[in-house]
């Protein structure tokens, strides 16, 4: 019988018990309601992570409770650094963004650079993915070799195609794969959201509860299925969203597994698996 991969989550957040060592500092001024409502620690992912049999994974900051602030994130992860690797948040419009991103690569742990432009405390999309004043970050952030997550949606396409003409060396990572309205009966056009992004191989995208909630209702086949042909399991890797989903992690790793359980079982050990350890090798 061939051994089950080590689970590896690249989208769980932490937050510190320690408001006054890592004060909040939300981009856009507003702290998020999960942050507010449900935080979890680094040793409580941990525990959660243990009881759902998750062996490692990257601590996503949380943009809407530190900003670009990424000590918690990188602090967890040197002190459990067998567990965990940070994805740290950059702003991309900072006049010294280019030397941000130079030190990041050069800062044990720090493993890839997060852009929020959209999400709960920031509705639609924000303009500013591919602005001509973000190309120093984007030409370090080609140099320094660290993968790109961008929470975005699916009106950010364009901006994104841009991106990757300009610098395709860079390595991008879709959160939540940009929220394709995965439905029933619109599986196969909510695949079409996203297939233009299949000839960039630069592109990578994170499966998440945000799409695999809707794949309980819906034919996760005609979804994934074409997903897989267009871009291969070793460009798609699981995230949980944990605890920013109201779901426990268990619960989380289920509703992965239900999903995944119409795709083979060499690509579902690279989503759930290889793929992670592919964009973070620090994670092998």
């Amino acid at each position: 019988m061939t051994q089950p991969p080590e689970i590896i989550d690249i989208h769980p957040h932490i937050l510190s018990d320690d408001p006054t060592a890592y004060p909040l500092a939300p981009v856009g001024g507003k702290v998020s309601g999960w942050a507010a409502g449900r935080p979890v620690t680094a040793e409580q992912l941990l525990a959660a992570m243990d009881e759902a049999g998750i062996a490692k994974a990257a601590l996503v900051q949380a943009s809407t409770a530190y900003g670009y602030d990424n000590r918690y994130v990188l602090d967890s992860s040197a002190r459990h650094p067998d567990r965990f690797v940070a994805v740290g948040c950059v702003d991309p419009l900072a006049p010294d963004a280019a030397g941000t991103v130079r030190t990041a690569a050069r800062t044990p742990r720090f493993a890839g650079i997060r852009l929020f432009t959209t999400g709960s405390t920031m509705p639609g999309q924000a303009g500013w993915l591919s602005d001509e004043s973000t190309h120093p970050f984007w030409s370090a952030v080609q140099e320094a070799g660290l993968p790109v997550c961008v929470q975005m949606r699916i009106a950010g396409i364009p901006q994104l195609v841009d991106v990757l003409e300009r610098f395709p060396g860079v390595t991008v990572v879709l959160d939540h794969m940009a929220y394709p309205a995965i439905a029933p009966g619109r599986e196969e056009a909510a695949f079409g959201e996203i297939e233009p992004l299949a000839k960039y191989p630069q592109v990578f995208l994170k499966l998440t509860m945000r799409n695999t909630v809707p794949l309980e209702t819906a034919d996760a086949g005609r979804f994934l299925v074409p997903l897989l042909d267009a871009f291969g399991s070793d460009r798609i890797a699981w995230g949980s969203n944990f605890p920013a989903a109201e779901q426990p992690l268990p619960e989380l790793l289920r509703l992965a597994h239900a999903a995944l359980s119409v795709l083979p079982e060499a690509d579902r050990a690279a989503i759930l698996s290889s793929t992670a350890r592919r964009l973070y090798p620090a994670l092998t």
